[in-house]
C-alpha cells in the first residue's frame, strides 16, 4: 500500500509517498480501506519539528511516527478474529488516535477504538473534514467550557478547521457567538451561524468592550493575559496549544482570581468517549445540522503541496487528502 511519510523534520519538502506492506488485522482489529484523511495544522506542526512541546511527543531527534494523520473514512476490508461489531463492507469513519498512521491507503484500528459507522449519504471526504475540527472543538466547548444555551462565547480563529466547528457547535448548544477572522472569511463565518463577526485586520477583538462567558482561542494567537478582560466573572479562556504560560495560568486561576484559564488535550482522551463523539458528529452532519468546510482537496501524490498550503496559514476549514477514487 502507499503511505505518506515525513521521516525527518523540515519543510513540506520532507513529505514523500512510499510503498509499504499492507497491515494484517490482529485479534479484535479491523482493516480499513481508507478513502480520505486530512492534513491538519497539528500535523504540519509535527512535521516541521519547530515546536518544542510537539517534539516532546513526536520525537526529539527524529519523528516517532513517520506516517502522520489521524482521521480516516473508508470501508472495512478485513476483520481479525473475535471481532463482532464490524463486518467486511461496513462504511466507517474515525480516528487512529495518538499512534497516528492515517495518511495511508489502509489502516488498522481496534473494534473498540475511535471508530463508528459512517452514515449513508455522508461522503468520505466530508466525514474526515467533519472530524478534523469537531473532535477538538466539541470537548473544549461541551466539557471544558460547559457551554450552555444563552451563554456568550467569542471564538478567535473562526475560519479554520477547529474554528468553523466551534462556531457551528456553539450555535447547536444555543450560545450567542462572536467570531473573529480575517476580511476574506467574514461571509463564510456568518454563513455558519455566527451572531457577530469581527475582522481582526481592522479591529483588536480584545478592545471591543464586551464580555463573554467563554473565550475560545482556536488558533492560540492570543493569550489569557490579553483576553481575560473580556471574561465575565466565572468566565473561562481556552486555548488549543500548550505552552508554559497557559499551563501556569491554569494552575494559578484554579486558586486565585474571578476568571479561569484552561486547556484540554483532546487527542489523548480515551477511545470510548471519542468514538461516541465520532458517531455524534457523523449523525449531526448527515442530518444537515453541521456543514463540513473543505478548503481544498488533494490526491495522495500531492501530499507535500497539501502540507505547504496548511503551513501557509491561510486555509479555511479543512485540507483533505483523497486517497482513493471511490465515490463514497
Amino acid at each position: 500500500m502507499q503511505v505518506i511519510t515525513s521521516r525527518t523534520y523540515g519543510t513540506s519538502d520532507v513529505v514523500h509517498v512510499e510503498e509499504i506492506d499492507t497491515p494484517v488485522p490482529r485479534n479484535g482489529e479491523v482493516l480499513i480501506h481508507n478513502y480520505a484523511t486530512v492534513v491538519s495544522r497539528a500535523e504540519s506542526t509535527a512535521r516541521s519539528g519547530k515546536d518544542l512541546f510537539a517534539r516532546l511527543y513526536f520525537g526529539l531527534g527524529t519523528p516517532r511516527f513517520p506516517v502522520l494523520g489521524t482521521g480516516f473514512a473508508g470501508e472495512v476490508q478485513a476483520v481479525g478474529s473475535a471481532v463482532t461489531r464490524y463486518r467486511v463492507g461496513d462504511q466507517v469513519m474515525g480516528s487512529t488516535g495518538p499512534t497516528l498512521g492515517a495518511h495511508a491507503e489502509y489502516v488498522t484500528v481496534s473494534e473498540n477504538g475511535i471508530i463508528a459507522m459512517r452514515p449513508g449519504g455522508l461522503l468520505s471526504t466530508d466525514a474526515v473534514a467533519v472530524l478534523d475540527g469537531a473532535l477538538t472543538a466539541l470537548p473544549f466547548l461541551r466539557d471544558a467550557a460547559e457551554l450552555k444555551a444563552g451563554q456568550s462565547i467569542l471564538i478567535n480563529g473562526a475560519s479554520g478547521a477547529v474554528g468553523t466547528a466551534a462556531v457551528q457547535l456553539a450555535k447547536h448548544f444555543g450560545a450567542i457567538v462572536t467570531a473573529v477572522c480575517s476580511t476574506t472569511n467574514l461571509e463564510l463565518v456568518k454563513s455558519l451561524g455566527a451572531d457577530k463577526v469581527i475582522d481582526y485586520t481592522a479591529e483588536d477583538f480584545t478592545e471591543i468592550g464586551q464580555d463573554y462567558d467563554v473565550v475560545f482561542d482556536a488558533v492560540a494567537k492570543s493569550s489569557y493575559t490579553r483576553s481575560r478582560k473580556l471574561l465575565k466573572p466565572g468566565g473561562i479562556y481556552l486555548t488549543t496549544v500548550p505552552s508554559l504560560p497557559i499551563l501556569m495560568w491554569v494552575l494559578v486561576t484554579r486558586i486565585f482570581g474571578k476568571t479561569r484559564a484552561g486547556i484540554a488535550f483532546t487527542g489523548l482522551r480515551k477511545a470510548q468517549p471519542m468514538a461516541l463523539d465520532v458517531k455524534f458528529m457523523g449523525d449531526l452532519a448527515a442530518s444537515g445540522h453541521y456543514v463540513p468546510v473543505i478548503d481544498r482537496t488533494y490526491n495522495l501524490k500531492e501530499a507535500a503541496s497539501a502540507h505547504a498550503h496548511v503551513e501557509s496559514g491561510h486555509k479555511k476549514g479543512s485540507v483533505v487528502l483523497a486517497l482513493h477514487d471511490h465515490g463514497g
